[in-house]
């Protein structure tokens, strides 16, 4: 580390490892990605330097910082290269278990100065990730939400050899980042972000798969309703809120009946069979027809208003 700035490598580059550099180039730090894909490799500096840029036009970054870590952005040509002088090693690639073992033993082998290799990983554990390497207190899971530049939220999950303290200071380096970090305490498949969009999510599809309401008016019913509040409040305060000065002790006397009436009603499956995934996709797709580069930047400009707005409330 050098005047506070953490020197950053960042394994796999898709949207996840995209979004990791956009993210640490605009703080400008010095920042070397790689992926052993040479078609993501050549694509991914453009992306990058776009998405940092963005920030700066979002109000979310300054120019001089993004410009800064822009000019020590390195697309290394090895693993080597990539890790060999970074303090934080971040993994981003697929959401395949043995990928990602694979990929921690090699970075294991080629980080040697790096104070903690981190997985994004929203799915599997740390103590499986890391099972092929021999330095597991240094090895652990740091989730960030989509789009990583953006959405603040980051889960911290420990294994059970972690050692604690690189498990503060990985969280001061997120906070020097602008994000929140959220520890964890036991580690559960999809931690606990995936696992409420998860549950949220079935229900959009069952809701639109059985024809209650059409894709584009579910999401406008979620983005401006409960996601709004949320947003705000999260479910436990904004029910605690919402009975007044009775709290969430009245809401449930009030209301669990109704609420365990909708449990009961919700749907169970965990599978999309082959027909219901080619419904839902053409849903989606008819509901966005229009050019998804005009619809990115539109959400990330809501986005950005919300954390302005979120973060003025807190000012006050």
């Amino acid at each position: 580390m050098t005047d506070g700035k953490v020197r950053v490598a960042i394994i796999g580059l898709g949207e996840i490892g995209q979004g990791w550099a956009a993210l640490c180039t605009a703080a400008g730090w010095p920042v070397s990605v790689f992926d052993a894909d040479a078609a993501a490799t050549a694509n991914a500096p453009d992306e990058i330097k776009m998405r940092a840029r963005m920030l700066v036009a979002l109000g979310r970054a300054s120019t001089q910082h993004v410009e800064t870590g822009m000019r020590d952005l390195v697309v290394a040509r090895s693993l080597l290269e990539a890790c060999k002088d970074a303090d934080w090693i971040i993994e981003a690639g697929p959401e395949d278990l043995r990928v990602k073992q694979k990929m921690f033993e090699s970075i294991e082998s080629v980080g040697h100065r790096a104070r903690v290799i981190t997985s994004s990983s929203g799915a599997f554990m740390a103590k499986d990730i890391a099972a092929r390497c021999t330095l597991h207190h240094r090895c652990f899971v740091v989730h960030p939400q989509n789009p990583v530049e953006l959405i603040p939220l980051v889960e911290v999950v420990s294994g059970a050899e972690t050692d604690h303290t690189l498990i503060e200071l990985t969280k001061g380096w997120l906070r020097a980042l602008g994000r929140i970090p959220v520890e964890i305490k036991k580690s559960v498949p999809g931690n606990v972000a995936m696992r409420i969009s998860a549950a949220v999510w079935r229900e959009a599809i069952d809701l639109v798969l059985e024809g209650v309401i059409d894709v584009d008016d579910l999401d406008r019913a979620v983005s401006l309703g409960p996601a709004l509040a949320w947003a705000a409040a999260g479910p436990h305060l904004t029910y605690h809120l919402a009975a007044g000065e009775g709290g969430v002790r009245a809401f449930i006397q009030h209301l669990l009946q109704t609420y365990e009436r909708i449990w009961e009603d919700l749907p169970t499956w965990s599978k999309l069979e082959p027909e219901q995934r080619r419904k839902l996709v053409a849903a989606v797709e008819r509901a966005y027809a229009e050019n998804m580069d005009q619809i990115r930047p539109a959400r990330d400009r809501r986005l950005a208003a919300i954390l302005r707005g979120l973060e003025l409330a807190k000012e006050k």
